[in-house]
């Protein structure tokens, strides 16, 4: 009986449709034929009901099923005394609970739907964990026994007798509009309990929409705002959860010394970050999730920052023995294929001239330089340089005020351009939205291989567009701009809203694409890592955002590297074990060694 109970059954509540099917998973059932009351569904009931004690996983019910809204999953089998929180019958379970510790940073990794916003919950309070019981759940005498022994017994203890007080900073700032009226200035000014304001500020580059509407700040604006009215106020646990989305890397390092400064000998700091380079800079130890999105969740035993990131990355926790990914993902800059100099030269090269272009008080002034076929070409810049700008120049949607050199003139382009915010307007699935837009490449075996499988569309296919979630959207934005035939990719932000595991799925995607389609790709991301791996080439952005800017030519990976990393006063080390670059924490040895050296980027293995 032991080893019956270490699987679940998981009904998704939005695909389970009784009164649309005739009941197959209840017909299957074999446990039923005998006469046990298994699964338990009429014509009438919302739900299937799935009995995990009977049910013997033999598995039919999911195969039968004509929406495809059961899963049954085995567990790893010494989970079942860990649970730590379930929603209700055949749904998502949480197992374990991330330890915080005082007066340090810890940073939670792990796909999305996996349990991290619902550990960030029960920790802060917010949401009492019923351990499995969501029939009769225990109340907090029981909840403090069972995690005696382990560090969560202290911390609950403090939250239930000191009345700690917890802040999260939300996932979605979007919604933020919503609940909050006023100014900026004002709402600061009514939060600022640490009289913090003035400096926060600055360093978050408030200053110039403090008098400025909640309502009408951008994605990043909003971003920085959240980050301002947590840290502003007094609190002892202080949660994150995706600080960095909208950011570009210079805000994003600066959030980071925010979230740092957070830090007090009694106070807890934790963060849940998608950006590994970022996480590697913000966080002191870190807990990795794995499991089955939508399913289960486990958290891991913490580990220190560099390990523990590698092991989300390799997809093996050694110390429970436990493969949770069949391949592990690497960064050799070995990908790009070495071409031999004949083809390089049968490629065909491209030239733009030397433009600039005026809006308002903002001016760009772009250097003259070429891009070749099978190149993707990352843009690096802060928010506001003109990399958008210098994207529809080059798509023809605008024209340069003058062009030097006038022997070339800009080339006519085909161009598929993936925007930065994507709004869903289409009233249909996203079967019928590929149809209509891209249907000779959706049908196409090669592209269903290369990009939809990886992106995993084949279980959107059927949602409402305007009921996906940001990922599921950027995803499907994503296949919708590869599959448009053009001689240029124009992808602003791919790694938006995506988890840590997505982004380099979708970066070997676009690189994938790209190398067999023969096209360029003009690529602006702010997440290293995958900027990194993507880049063949890239364009730096040097000068004042939004007032003077000016856009070198392309350049090879490792120079312009350099000069934009100079630029923000950083170092980059490389792992040695995946290859992944990690910022160098700032003023230590190597940081130091590497400055003075002069190279600010490392490729050498």
């Amino acid at each position: 009986m032991a080893d019956r109970l270490t699987r679940i059954a998981i009904v998704s509540a939005d695909r389970c449709k009784p009164k649309k099917c005739r009941q197959e998973c209840k017909k299957s059932c074999p446990v039923v034929k005998t006469g046990k009351l298994c699964i338990e569904v009429t014509v009438g009931s919302k739900l299937a009901f799935i009995s995990e004690e009977l049910c013997i996983g033999c598995g039919i019910c999911v195969k039968k099923c004509p929406f495809e809204a059961i899963q049954i999953i085995n567990l790893p089998r010494d989970l079942e005394k860990d649970t730590t929180h379930r929603y209700g019958p055949n749904t998502f379970k949480l197992h374990r609970l991330p330890v915080p510790r005082p007066g340090q940073v810890l940073g939670l990794v792990g796909t999305n739907g996996i349990g991290k916003s619902t550990a960030l919950k029960i920790l802060a309070g917010k949401l009492k964990p019923n351990l499995g019981r969501f029939t009769n759940p225990p109340d907090w005498q029981e909840i403090l026994t069972h995690f005696r022994g382990s560090e969560l017994q202290n911390y609950f203890t403090r939250i239930l007798e000191d009345n700690l007080k917890a802040i999260i900073k939300p996932q979605y700032v979007d919604h933020i509009p919503k609940a909050v009226q006023g100014n900026v200035g004002q709402v600061l000014d009514q939060k600022d309990e640490r009289d913090k304001k003035a400096e926060l500020c600055a360093d978050l580059e408030l200053n110039q929409v403090i008098d400025r509407d909640v309502g009408n700040l951008s994605g990043g604006e909003l971003q920085r705002f959240a980050i301002a009215v947590v840290a502003i106020q007094n609190a002892e646990i202080y949660m994150f959860d995706e600080p960095s989305s909208y950011l570009d890397v210079k805000q994003r390092l600066k959030a980071a010394q925010v979230v740092r400064s957070l830090l007090r000998p009694n106070s807890y700091v934790i963060v849940v970050e998608h950006d590994l380079s970022v996480l590697d800079y913000l966080s002191d130890f870190i807990c990795c999730l794995y499991g089955k999105p939508g399913a289960y969740g486990v958290v891991t035993l913490p580990f220190s920052v560099r390990e523990g990131i590698n092991i989300f990355l390799a997809g093996f926790v050694p110390t429970e023995n436990l493969r949770f990914r069949d391949e592990s993902l690497t960064f050799k800059v070995a990908e790009t294929p070495q071409e031999s100099a004949e083809e390089i030269q049968s490629y065909a090269r491209y030239k733009y001239p030397t433009m600039t272009k005026t809006q308002g008080n903002f001016r760009l002034k772009v250097t003259e330089g070429e891009f070749t076929d099978s190149q993707i070409i990352v843009m690096l810049g802060e928010n506001g340089t003109g990399k958008t700008t210098f994207i529809r120049m080059l798509a023809g949607l605008l024209k340069p005020d003058e062009t030097e050199g006038s022997d070339i003139e800009i080339p006519e382009f085909n161009v598929s351009y993936k925007p930065q915010k994507i709004s869903p307007k289409f009233q249909n699935s996203v079967r019928h939205l590929l149809h209509q837009k891209i249907r000779d490449s959706y049908m196409h075996p090669q592209f269903v291989s290369d990009v939809m499988k990886p992106l995993q569309i084949e279980q959107l296919m059927d949602q409402e567009v305007k009921n996906l979630s940001g990922g599921e959207l950027q995803r499907v934005a994503l296949v919708l701009c590869l599959g448009k035939p053009a001689d240029i990719y124009l992808i602003d932000e791919p790694s938006a809203y995506l988890d840590s595991e997505q982004r380099i799925v979708a970066s070997k995607v676009i690189k994938r694409f790209i190398l067999h389609a023969k096209k360029t790709a003009f690529v602006v991301e702010h997440d290293f890592i995958m900027a990194t791996y993507l880049a063949d080439r890239v364009i730096v952005y040097e000068g004042q955002p939004s007032i003077d800017c000016s856009a070198n030519c392309p350049q090879s990976l490792l120079s312009g590297m350099n000069l934009f990393l100079s630029h923000l006063n950083i170092t980059f080390r490389r792992d040695p074990t995946n290859f992944r670059p990690r910022i160098n924490k700032l003023e230590s040895l190597k940081d130091r060694e590497q400055k003075s050296a002069g190279s600010f980027y490392y490729l050498d293995d």
